[in-house]
């Protein structure tokens, strides 16, 4: 019997009438509480546990760094908490007032337990304590917490000790995905087995748990595909990885990837065609450039056919950021990274178009009506592709022109090498362009980009001499003078970009850089091309 589209009154009915239940069950009474109403109240409740928190652990100082006090006070708290939660009545505030004192007694408690175990025998009876909390507290956003929790956990539990994040990206790989499994077999036994009246309440422990366990790992993998990225790529030279143990990361990632259309194909008979397979396979060839990318295409097509459309969101917004990380792939060429990207575009418009054409085929034997709607679709299709890539060409094709016909010259620089965690090493550039270049300035040009007059010596050194207003007296330049458009940064201006990046490992090299090296137009267009030594000679990546 298909009970979607039925209300909970009408199931509940009709399980009364089958004698599945008493006639005097009825639902559960449903206390209604504004979103507002909530957030509000859970302000107050962290303003008032936070100060309360901040003056208990001053007055216990050294009785939680030494000693058991922390397992104490850990547990004290934790206790207090969950008997609050598992009320039935308890008010708003008081339940919302006891959410940070169960985080700070967590917290307390990993203190303890990280200070005197082993990180995997700490990490090990955390993720034992998240399970026996959602299983004493039925409340199902906590239990989503918890499981998430736990998950975290789970991986810290099973990282080896002294694993470089550089050269574990293939261990952290492996956990990730078997967490991915272990949550995926848990929700296939649960549909499996516990979907009958007598074990509800295991199945919703089950789903709030398991859905917060995957959500972490969703998080974990859009993590690492993004650091591997920076960190010369998943298989990057550095990392010193076999080529055997490399082909079995791409095997792995693609059978995650085909694994997920699997299942989904399963749900959804229409997936069963070639064409569907096809766009498939070309998603998993995507995996074999970014092994993240399989476990996220599993849970997006899992998570989807099942419904689950919290899980689907966080997959396919992770498997995009994967997807836009990988352009910081350092290992590689922007030529490169654009053929992959642009292939694997170019290869889903043909698969769409060839299914467009065969729909079309097959409505050309109907009528020709259905002829006339789907022509200017495949046309329009067939546009946009046309069009993506010209948009693409013709900007590399600019920047390509402008780098051999472009005026070559040097500008001085002043270096810094700080550390981007989110964007690898990289050299921040500052030109000098003098205290009259500012927005204050500025601001008289309007909407136009403001340029600057530099003045070249022999050697093709620049040096900003003022800033150049078109139409003003005595604007016109001599033949050592050159004009470059400035750009927009942080509030302020800079020649081209402020910065530099480059491979993780190499700043040694890049600390010689004394100028950086332009190619600039008539018109004051420039791009900057890399950066030179205190000869003017070009330090190569």
């Amino acid at each position: 019997m298909n009970t979607a589209a039925l209300t909970s009154a009408q199931v509940l009915q009709r399980a009364i009438t089958a004698g599945l239940l008493p006639s005097s069950a009825e639902l559960p009474a449903t206390e209604e509480r504004p979103w507002s109403l909530v957030m509000l109240t859970a302000l107050g409740a962290w303003l008032a546990a936070v100060p309360l928190l901040i003056c208990i652990y001053l007055l216990l100082g050294a009785a939680l760094t030494e000693g058991g006090g922390a397992y104490l006070v850990g547990a004290l708290l934790v206790a207090a908490a969950s008997i609050i939660l598992r009320a039935r009545k308890a008010a708003l505030f008081v339940e919302q007032l006891a959410l940070p004192l169960l985080l700070s007694g967590a917290l307390t408690l990993s203190l303890g337990l990280y200070r005197d175990l082993h990180e995997s025998v700490a990490s090990a009876l955390l993720l034992i304590v998240c399970f026996g909390l959602a299983l004493a507290i039925d409340k199902a956003w906590l239990r989503v917490l918890l499981g998430a929790a736990a998950g975290l956990f789970f991986c810290i539990m099973l990282i080896p000790t002294g694993l470089s994040q550089r050269k574990g990206l293939g261990v952290y790989w492996l956990i990730l995905h078997a967490g991915v499994v272990m949550g995926l077999v848990a929700l296939l036994l649960q549909q499996a087995r516990l979907l009958h009246g007598r074990h509800a309440a295991k199945a919703a422990l089950l789903e709030a748990v398991a859905t917060g366990w995957l959500l972490m790992l969703v998080l974990g993998l859009a993590v690492l595909g993004s650091f591997a990225a920076l960190e010369q790529g998943f298989f990057g030279p550095e990392l010193e990885m076999p080529a055997s143990l490399r082909w079995a990361y791409q095997a792995g990632a693609v059978a995650f990837a085909l694994g997920g259309f699997a299942l989904a194909a399963r749900a959804w008979p229409d997936l069963r065609r070639p064409m569907p397979l096809a766009v498939a396979m070309v998603l998993a060839g995507l995996c074999i450039w970014l092994p993240c990318l399989g476990g996220l295409l599993m849970l997006l097509a899992w998570s989807s056919s099942n419904r689950r459309w919290e899980l689907a969101t966080a997959s396919a917004s992770a498997a995009v950021w994967v997807l836009g990380a990988s352009y910081y792939q350092l290992s590689w060429g922007l030529s490169s990274k654009a053929a992959v990207l642009v292939s694997a575009a170019a290869l889903l418009a043909l698969i769409v178009g060839l299914a467009a054409r065969s729909q079309y085929t097959v409505a050309s034997t109907v009528s020709a009506n259905s002829q006339a709607r789907r022509m200017p679709g495949a046309a329009w299709l067939l546009s946009a592709s046309l069009l993506g890539l010209a948009v693409v060409n013709t900007g590399i094709w600019q920047k390509q022109r402008l780098i051999s016909e472009g005026r070559p010259l040097f500008v001085a620089l002043a270096p810094v090498d700080p550390r981007s965690l989110m964007q690898g090493d990289f050299m921040r550039l500052n030109y000098g362009l003098g205290s009259d270049i500012n927005a204050a300035h500025l601001y008289r040009l309007g909407t136009a980009r403001p340029q600057v007059v530099l003045k070249l010596d022999a050697r093709g050194v620049a040096r900003v001499q003022r800033l150049h207003e078109p139409g003003a007296t005595g604007t016109a330049l001599a033949p050592d003078e050159q004009l470059m458009e400035l750009s927009p940064k942080n509030g302020g201006w800079t020649l081209v970009s402020d910065a530099w990046f480059f491979r993780e490992g190499d700043g040694a090299r890049w600390q010689a850089a004394k100028y950086g090296e332009f190619r600039v137009r008539p018109d004051g267009q420039a791009l900057l091309v890399g950066l030179a030594d205190a000869k003017l000679q070009r330090i190569e990546p």
